[in-house]
């Protein structure tokens, strides 16, 4: 049941939101993020806009690709 009140938020948030300005932060966080410059003003931009989490991992996911293996200390 949790699940499926999640995926109901989510898609009201998706409903409600200015798809175009949601559009355009994460554009903006995608171009952003293939520079030097601060990724964080960004991401805040993405999430004043109701960018989700995925959404905004996904730019970044589609900018520097997914880590394969595991990481040894």
């Amino acid at each position: 049941k949790a699940a499926k009140t999640q995926v109901a938020r989510l898609e009201q948030l998706r409903k409600n939101r200015d798809g175009g300005k949601a559009k355009a932060a994460l554009e903006r966080l995608e171009q952003v993020a293939q520079t030097e410059e601060n990724t964080v003003p960004a991401i805040l931009g993405c999430v004043e806009n109701y960018c989700t989490l995925g959404e905004i991992s996904q730019v970044f996911r589609g900018v520097f690709g997914e880590q394969e293996g595991t990481l040894s200390f």
